[in-house]
């Protein structure tokens, strides 16, 4: 009889800023110099990359520095605020640009559970195409020289400097990460009052959002994750046709369901698997559950877990419970030809939403993924409370 095992966790939960701790940068000080920099980027709209530096923008009134990134959840709810405000401020002098301060290194997979890509120069030009991105999009995550000058506490943090770049505003962009809780707009207040001649009465707010992913956490990140996932337990459990149906129907699980079936004699599916572990190890924390299965004789099944220990797969693992392999094909997906690997994503109410054969095109599918997820538990709570 089949029986699920979740994953066991070991991660810890998604990083939030309020504040700088002791041993991070601190933001700049209002009155400060705008610091000099040069940054390869992505312009807005042509999605061209090149090198900026603060002359490329000479001609502004005002700097609108916003350090964001790809894979915090925060900022990707202020990327469509981001964009409008490019448009409404670009007749007036303002220049939006963005930075992303994230060493790519130092993010950790479970910090990936609500993105699509990661925090790379190639996964920003990716974003900016995906959103269509109309500010510059800067990247410093390889060196953090910048960021450590400009010191942003999390993503997104603002950073205004007026006519004569001196820092005249820093903070965050508005009150809430959900629309219909905004009750002040403080980056377009300072923007307005600036424009307007005045002082901004309250220069400084604190920010919201994911941590700055700092380099030197990197290492520390990535000796953790292994070491933790090296203790998880592998398991291979036998499952007959009747079982593999009641996988596919997924009835009470709640959850989205990824269920992929392989064999090791399969050279494409030994090459992806490393990526199937890590989109486990990405999701596993949110309504997401993965089962891999084994078309394999039963015969088989030293083999085959010798080789999921290898991986460190400690998702829920079967192999075929019997030698019948068509009732097995016939009974896990009626439309699958057996040609493998064979990929099949049923939501929490049993539909199949994605079926594919060949190896996995894995943005493809991040992004089925993640509004399915956000369709159970969106980010921020069910109603946003």
């Amino acid at each position: 009889m089949i029986r699920l095992f979740p994953s066991v966790v070991v991660f810890f939960s998604l990083s939030v800023a309020v504040f700088a701790a002791d041993d991070y940068p601190k933001p700049q000080a209002i009155g400060s110099d705008m610091p000099q920099f040069e940054l390869p980027g992505i312009e807005g709209t042509t999605f061209e990359t090149k090198t900026y530096t603060p002359e490329s923008f000479a001609d502004a009134k005002l700097l609108c520095i916003v350090f964001t990134c790809n894979h915090c959840p925060t900022a990707q709810r202020y990327e469509q605020r981001l964009i409008d405000l490019t448009n409404d401020y670009a007749d007036k002098g303002v220049a939006v640009i963005a930075i992303n301060p994230n060493n790519d290194d130092a993010v950790r997979l479970d910090e990936m559970s609500w993105t699509d890509v990661g925090d790379s120069f190639d996964d920003m030009l990716i974003r900016a195409k995906h959103k269509e991105f109309n500010f510059p999009y800067l990247d410093d995550g390889p060196t953090q020289e910048i960021s450590r000058v400009f010191g942003p506490v999390a993503t997104p943090h603002v950073f205004i400097y007026d006519e004569n770049r001196k820092l005249a505003f820093q903070g965050r962009i508005d009150d809430a990460e959900l629309p219909q809780y905004i009750k002040t707009h403080d980056t377009r207040d300072a923007l307005d009052t600036l424009l307007a001649g005045g002082t901004i009465a309250e220069p400084t707010t604190r920010v919201f959002g994911c941590s700055v992913k700092w380099a030197e956490k990197a290492e520390g990140y990535n000796k953790i994750w292994a070491e933790n996932l090296k203790k998880e337990p592998v398991t291979l459990e036998h499952a007959t046709a009747a079982d593999l149906v009641a996988l596919r129907e997924n009835k009470d699980s709640g959850k989205i369901r990824l269920i992929n079936i392989w064999a090791t004699w399969c050279g494409p599916c030994v090459a992806e698997f490393p990526d199937l572990v890590d989109t486990n190890v990405t999701f596993r924390n949110r309504d997401f559950e993965m089962i891999t299965v084994a078309a394999e004789y039963p015969k088989m099944e030293a083999k085959a877990l010798k080789f999921l220990q290898g991986q460190h797969a400690s998702m829920t693992n079967y192999i075929f419970g019997d030698t019948d392999k068509y009732a097995n094909i016939e009974a896990i997906d009626p439309e699958w030809n057996g040609a493998l690997p064979h990929t099949l994503v049923v939501n929490e109410k049993g539909e199949i939403i994605y079926r594919h054969t060949g190896m996995l095109d894995f943005l493809e599918l991040r992004r089925l993924l993640i509004p399915a997820l956000e369709a159970i538990t969106p980010w921020g709570g069910l109603d946003g409370n």
